[in-house]
């Protein structure tokens, strides 16, 4: 397995979950990879498991300023970038009336505009071809309730996707989405809900899914290499969605 042999690529938020798994698989195909995180505990076992297969730097997905130093990590390490998977990103759900305009910006940040600025600091190393994958959500499709604000920021992913498409086609630059339904990560354990009210929720939303379970990691990250791979280089502003089929009902 090698489709992305010689390939450098960057995953963002590639400490757990989603990004963790995309970084293995990356990794088995071949590719030079730079993961981010922000929590010294995850950055740390993701050292310990991909070792010297990976550079893994800690950086703040929210700050626009902390994004250059990333850019120039990838500069200083492989000179040029072949793949971006902007996956870091925070879930944070609540009743429209118990949201504070501090937390409202926080989701912002690390979801949108860390995303937007980070592309546009990579611009001048990224390769020719190159593609960038960006994380979003089916969340952006459904009415799901106390999901305004994060599907607010994945509906943003998906237009930049479009938008970039069409902006850097020209120079090389493919720019596509992944859409994943409910997946088995630990981004659930970060909702701050008691064990039993996790549990309810793990149920009811279960039993919204015709697949009648979670995605896992794996699922989501084959479709990311192909994505990042020349398998799919007619493949330009386009969205996977991977839920299962909740979005259809």
């Amino acid at each position: 397995m090698s489709r992305l042999q010689n390939k450098t690529a960057l995953i963002t938020g590639g400490t757990t979950g989603i990004g963790l798994e995309t970084a293995r698989q990356f990794i088995a195909e071949g590719a030079r990879v730079i993961v981010t995180g922000s929590n010294p505990a995850n950055i740390e076992a993701a050292r310990g498991e991909l070792g010297d297969k990976a550079l893994v730097i800690q950086a703040d997905a929210g700050n626009t300023e902390g994004q250059k130093a990333v850019v120039e990590a990838v500069r200083k390490a492989f000179g040029h970038l072949d793949i971006l998977f902007v996956n870091a990103g925070i879930a944070e759900f609540g009743p429209l009336e118990q949201w504070s305009e501090v937390a409202f910006d926080k989701s912002l940040a690390v979801n949108v505009k860390g995303s937007f600025f980070l592309i546009q600091a990579l611009l001048p190393i990224l390769s020719n071809p190159a593609s960038i994958v960006l994380n979003t959500s089916i969340n952006a499709h459904i009415g799901m309730p106390n999901s305004s604000v994060y599907a607010l920021t994945k509906g943003a992913l998906l237009t930049l996707a479009k938008t970039l498409s069409g902006e850097l086609i020209g120079r090389g630059i493919r720019v596509n989405a992944v859409s994943p339904g409910p997946v088995a990560t630990p981004l659930h354990s970060k909702f701050g809900l008691s064990d039993a009210d996790a549990k309810a929720m793990g149920a009811q939303i279960q039993s919204q899914i015709p697949a009648g379970r979670f995605g896992n990691s794996s699922e989501i990250a084959k479709a990311i290499v192909f994505l990042a791979s020349d398998e799919s280089a007619f493949t330009v502003g386009a969205e996977l969605v991977i839920d299962g089929g909740m979005s259809t009902l």
